[in-house]
């Protein structure tokens, strides 16, 4: 699941804003630590809003999806951002739905178009305050690993951009380049973020008690808890809730009405998001259509 960053990939150069400066400089230093490393959720923490939703909105100006498509997207993710709990029969859906939308697609194509839809999209949503915590893990020698229920063809991309080491995600199954439409596993979403991080720091050799994890989201509180210091950044309201019972530490880059605003598109069901890209029946026709 995790992936090294390649040489080829162009770095985006993500400056802090004055205040995300101002909160980083007020961190404690990161120390030199061979057995650390550094997991950052993507979705709201690491970007504005939803990866997934933002590579749709990429699709769709691809002719891809439609407006409607996109829309209920959008509404998905409120939704369940909204609901903040998971529902069994909700992640049911999910599972099933997850990745069907890539069946029959090239592994070249997706990979092309995540890096297209990144540069056009994702790119200027990097929150500059979080992308300078990475920042300071990677200046002390520690690995950097991005942590996302979003395609791990997109996690990869995305941290190839901003010079981390790798990314875990969610897996799709691929046969002879294409893929099938089924997962390889289990959605990267609640608890199956934290298997993942302990099975990453046992290939990887890492102390988890020596690690740092951070997150906007309740939903990654398995992940949060696994390692030896969690910081809620951006977090909704029931994960501040935690880390203040917890003690952890909480860093917000938002402001007033801008942070409400952002919160819409955030992914929160984390594998809803990647199911809700819906019709997929539609959706394969159109790509269907549109490579032939």
């Amino acid at each position: 699941m995790a992936a090294r960053s390649g040489s080829r990939a162009p770095v985006i150069a993500v400056l802090p804003s004055w205040p995300a400066a101002a909160e980083v400089e007020a961190a404690l230093a990161v120390p030199p630590d061979p057995a650390a490393a550094a997991f950052f959720d993507v979705d709201n923490t690491m970007m504005q809003g939803a990866s997934i939703y933002w590579f749709a909105r990429g699709l769709a100006a691809r002719k891809y999806f439609t407006t409607g498509d996109l829309a209920r997207v959008a509404w998905q993710q409120l939704r369940f951002r909204l609901l903040a709990r998971e529902h069994e029969e909700d992640m049911s859906q999910a599972r099933e739905a997850a990745l069907a939308f890539v069946a029959g697609w090239r592994v070249e194509d997706m990979e092309r178009l995540c890096e297209e839809i990144f540069d056009e999209l994702m790119a200027e949503r990097i929150w500059s305050g979080t992308r300078a915590l990475a920042q300071l893990h990677l200046d002390a020698g520690q690995r950097v690993w991005l942590v996302t229920a979003a395609p791990v063809e997109l996690g990869r991309l995305i941290a190839r951009r901003l010079g981390l080491t790798g990314a875990l995600g969610t897996v799709a199954e691929v046969r002879n380049g294409i893929y099938t439409g089924r997962l390889v596993g289990d959605l990267l979403h609640g608890e199956a973020k934290a298997v993942a991080l302990r099975r990453l720091a046992e290939a990887e050799s890492l102390d988890l008690a020596r690690c740092t994890a951070y997150s906007d989201s309740a939903n990654d509180v398995p992940m949060l808890s696994t390692v030896g210091h969690a910081v809620a950044v951006n977090p909704d309201s029931a994960l501040r809730r935690t880390a203040r019972e917890k003690g952890w530490e909480i860093r917000d880059f938002r402001t007033g009405r801008k942070a409400a605003r952002i919160a819409v598109p955030a992914a929160l069901a984390a594998g809803v998001a990647v199911g809700a890209v819906t019709a997929t029946v539609a959706v394969r026709r159109r790509w269907r259509s549109a490579t032939r």
